[in-house]
């Protein structure tokens, strides 16, 4: 019975202690509007449309991001130039259906979309979550 007590209170006394050290110490959360945490490096947030050092869009308009896509949300018309390159005249993406796979970016053969780290992604209506082509190039100058 005593033996039983002892053991009782060793065990309470054990479980206060843990509570009493992670009373003391600093809170794990942050202030989120203040201070914003560092994704991490593999974290897959919105779209970006490439650039190349010309100035001029990557994609080739080849479509292999929106075939692959297993939500499909990447909508593409292509388009040719008077030398005859293809390009996108349309190229959409419906972050609201988006499930940041990242296989878009894997499927890419020219590197002309990636994912970046951007995690603020809310908005009021769904029709502001569909990128176009010049949000989505945008994107990559901010």
């Amino acid at each position: 019975m005593i033996g039983s007590l002892i053991t009782g209170a060793k065990a309470l006394i054990e479980g206060l202690s843990i509570t009493l050290k992670y009373f003391f110490t600093r809170p794990v959360t942050i202030k989120y509007p203040e201070e914003k945490r560092e994704p991490a490096p593999r974290y897959r947030g919105a779209h970006i449309l490439r650039l190349d050092e010309e100035g001029k869009l990557k994609c080739v308009a080849c479509c292999l991001c929106a075939t692959i896509c297993p939500a499909q949300v990447i909508t593409i018309e292509p388009d040719e130039d008077e030398n005859h390159m293809k390009y996108p005249k349309k190229f959409e993406i419906d972050l609201g259906r988006c499930i940041f796979c990242g296989f878009c970016v894997e499927a890419c053969p020219k590197a002309a979309i990636t994912m970046s780290t951007d995690y603020e992604l809310a908005d009021y209506s769904r029709k502001d979550l569909i990128y176009d082509r010049e949000r989505l190039i945008r994107a990559e100058n901010r």
